[in-house]
């Protein structure tokens, strides 16, 4: 049996799906950040089979929601103070994004005009579809 201590503060990221765990450390920018990491990979989960747990000691604002809710909006957000959970976030896909994907259209502004930020608009919540505000292209996550 695998025992990872708990933490005072930060956050810990339940119910993400199998094998996610790495892209969200990444994208979330915590290799870059200085602060206790813990990343449990395939833990047994009764709704999902499998599980990744991610555990992050450090100030809950570092946390990017809206990176969270492009990968998998189901994931439960945990925050924690003094050593228990004080508040659970529910993630809800953002309306638009920005610099958080690049398009995929070599023929878009933002390929030739590197400083124009990078922003999407939510064109389809069901099927979780961003499209390019500068040429329409469709983007499908991360």
């Amino acid at each position: 049996m695998l025992n990872v201590g708990k933490i005072e503060e930060g956050f810990v990221l339940d119910h993400i799906p199998a094998g996610k765990s790495m892209s969200i450390y990444y994208h979330l920018g915590l290799d870059k950040l200085d602060c206790t990491v813990a990343i449990i990979k395939n833990a047994k989960s009764d709704k999902l089979g499998k599980k990744d747990i991610v555990k992050v000691e450090c100030d809950i604002n570092t946390l990017d929601l809206d990176v969270l809710a492009v990968i998998c909006h189901t994931i439960t957000v945990n925050v924690i103070k003094d050593g228990e959970i004080i508040e659970k976030k529910e993630l809800v896909l953002p309306e638009t994004l920005t610099n958080v994907m690049k398009c995929k259209n070599p023929r878009c502004i933002t390929s030739i005009e590197q400083e124009l930020p990078h922003i999407f608009y939510l064109a389809d919540p069901v099927k979780e579809v961003y499209r390019c505000k500068y040429c329409d292209e469709k983007n499908s996550g991360i």
